[in-house]
């Protein structure tokens, strides 16, 4: 095969087995890899009545078609599993999960021989797993138990003698199963969404370990090379490149605060009257070099260094955006060494500083509005900005040492229900995950993209800022108005959103990182002639957007069958009741209804449901989804 390895291994921890089989050919030719091909195979292995932590949750790891090739930004992986976090039929049933991941695992992956890695049962004992060169073995891992990420890749390479062994693992939050666990790769790249290092913990499984020294066959290598150079050229031309290249995500943090649209002390204000404390440009003074992914002409990382004061000695790579704003911004602290710090910390025990710091940031307003006090905190003084008290907390958070932080382990959705006293109202989230630090009460369109989040809350599944890609006369071809690209509009961003979710599925399932894809690079075109010069097809551009819709349809379903309905597809409470507090959009809250009703209309879901047609998913050659959802009363004609 040209493009795919053509094998999976599926590895029963249980009963130590492993099967290595051929990679579903319907799943290649309906999904391609990555992204779409893990979301085919959860919806085929899993039953509505699952346990996320039990053992018939796979957890899988997914690699595309281009991983491993020359195309720019071919590093990516996705792991998939039913999410422990996120929630739907009104938080009773689990909620499809998913996590992407940078580095250099999933190309080493591919040249070990595989599409994808199935982790199935769960293991008495702590156990890693070595891949080398299509071989897989279980072994024991107790010795790694209890060792951060960072002591865990150490040990492994040291003890394989080894050092170009790509290894992923979980720290203390994964084993102690707290729900906002990430799953780490090398010292800060992590798939953090939806709490999977969590369900990696609920297998025992500490670490996978890989080693490959085979290749990629790509069908015709000197187009590639072709369009690989047309590729760079144009992302050294493009301004937003030559930035997140020059300072990374941590850009971000500025243009959100002059938009009015950063999540300010658990998103009670959108502007942080200390930013420039926490910018890029302050950032600068502690970065070392720059760092990059597999294949990346970005190098959007950096590696920094403290030499003196508080945190002397700490060394680390980032900070992208989400981790500045939730550990600055959205707890109120000012202090950018502190931020290096805790992001570290994060990394080593295995925790999304997203879901994290918004843990902590609804404990803090929680306290500034008496709901909880040092009584409830284990004596933690939670006042804003306090960030000593949240180091301690993290380090406690990560071992669930103490009531109080065993209950914010289980992430602020969960804590709140738990809590009660009003506290529900001051969560903000979709389908219990914080979509990611951009109030879409100022950008109408984010949050569009947040609610119809097949994992719940998520900046990354749709760009809704591809808005600024486009003419008023663009939009209007492509959109039907111009207040399309109009952060504030509301026509046109259904069209918008279903546009911008199926571009990123595609490039999640090439596993081509979402900064390469995107802006002059992020038409289907593109997606098309990477896909065609690897794999030998010809695919075009118009049956990429229908793969793209494919991709959204099957996981829809998931969740659908797993009890989701339009209720579900909302925003928290202070999105869609509280008026924001200042800059551009102050007095607007999203105006979510309309542009719901669009999207649906544009994906041909049901309005009263939000229930997929039957002959859309026969359309999509879904054909046996149709089907099931059918028998579940769960489909429309």
């Amino acid at each position: 095969m040209y493009g795919w390895a053509g094998q999976r291994a599926v590895i029963d921890v249980t009963e130590k087995k492993i099967i290595i089989e051929e990679t579903d050919p319907r799943g290649i030719e309906l999904f391609l890899g990555g992204r779409g091909l893990n979301s085919y195979t959860l919806y085929q292995m899993v039953k509505p009545d699952i346990d996320p932590l039990g053992p018939d949750n796979p957890l899988i790891f997914g690699v595309g078609p281009v991983n491993g090739t020359l195309i720019p930004g071919s590093g990516r992986m996705t792991v998939t599993a039913v999410s422990p976090l996120t929630v739907v039929a009104n938080g009773t049933k689990p909620c499809f999960g998913d996590a992407n991941i940078g580095g250099f695992f999933g190309p080493e992956m591919k040249y070990a021989g595989f599409d994808q890695l199935i982790f199935i049962g769960q293991s008495e004992e702590p156990i890693y797993i070595f891949i080398n060169d299509g071989q897989v073995e279980i072994k024991d891992a107790k010795h790694l138990w209890g060792l951060d990420t960072w002591e865990t890749e150490k040990t492994i390479k040291k003890e394989l003698k080894d050092n170009n062994v790509q290894v992923v693992s979980i720290g203390p939050a994964g084993e102690n199963l707290v729900r906002t666990a990430a799953i780490m790769h090398h010292i800060s790249r992590a798939a953090a969404k939806c709490g999977l290092g969590t369900v990696m913990g609920s297998k025992k499984i500490k670490a996978v370990a890989v080693r490959g020294t085979g290749g990629v066959k790509v069908k015709h290598p000197e187009e590639l090379e072709k369009i690989v150079a047309e590729a760079i050229s144009i992302l050294q031309n493009d301004p937003s490149s030559v930035t997140y290249s020059r300072v990374g995500t941590s850009s971000l943090l500025a243009a959100h605060q002059k938009a009015g649209r950063l999540a300010t002390r658990n998103y009670q204000n959108s502007q942080f009257e200390h930013w420039e404390d926490i910018s890029s440009e302050a950032l600068q003074k502690y970065w070392k070099r720059p760092a990059a992914c597999f294949a990346c002409p970005l190098h959007c990382a950096h590696y920094y260094e403290i030499n003196e004061g508080e945190f002397a000695g700490t060394v680390g790579e980032g900070p992208e955006y989400v981790t500045l704003a939730s550990f600055g911004s959205k707890i109120g602290n000012r202090n950018l060494e502190s931020i290096l710090y805790l992001n570290n910390l994060c990394n080593k025990l295995g925790l999304d500083t997203l879901n994290t710091g918004s843990s902590i940031a609804w404990a803090m307003e929680c306290w500034q509005k008496g709901i909880i006090g040092p009584e409830d905190t284990d004596g933690l003084n939670l006042e804003w900005g306090n960030y000593r008290e949240v180091i301690t907390l993290i380090n406690r958070i990560a071992r669930r040492e103490g009531e109080f932080a065993s209950l914010l382990a289980e992430g602020a959705y969960f804590a709140a229900k738990k809590v009660g006293k009003g506290s529900e109202l001051l969560v903000n989230h979709v389908k219990g995950q914080d979509p990611g630090l951009s109030d879409p009460r100022t950008a109408q369109a984010w949050g569009l993209g947040y609610a119809v989040a097949s994992r719940g809350g998520c900046h990354l599944r749709a760009l809704p800022s591809s808005e600024t890609f486009f003419s008023p006369e663009e939009a209007v071809e492509m959109f039907g108005y111009e207040e399309a690209v109009e952060p504030l509009g509301i026509k046109g961003k259904g069209r918008l959103i279903k546009w911008s979710e199926e571009q990123r599925a595609i490039a999640d399932s090439l596993e081509v990182c979402k900064f390469i894809v995107r802006t002059g690079l992020i038409y289907a075109k593109y997606e098309a002639m990477f896909f065609n010069a690897v794999t030998g097809q010809d695919m075009t551009p118009e049956e990429v957007i229908i793969t793209g819709e494919r991709i959204i349809a099957i996981e829809r379903a998931f969740n659908v069958r797993q009890g989701l309905t339009k209720e579900d597809d909302t925003l928290s409470h202070r999105f869609l009741n509280v008026p924001i507090s200042e800059g551009p959009a102050k007095g607007r809250v999203n105006n979510l209804k309309p542009m719901l009703e669009e999207y649906y209309e544009a994906r041909g879901w049901d309005l009263k449901t939000g229930y997929q047609s039957k002959s859309k998913l026969v359309e999509l050659k879904l054909e046996w989804v149709a089907e099931e959802l059918e028998k579940l009363g769960k489909v429309v004609e």
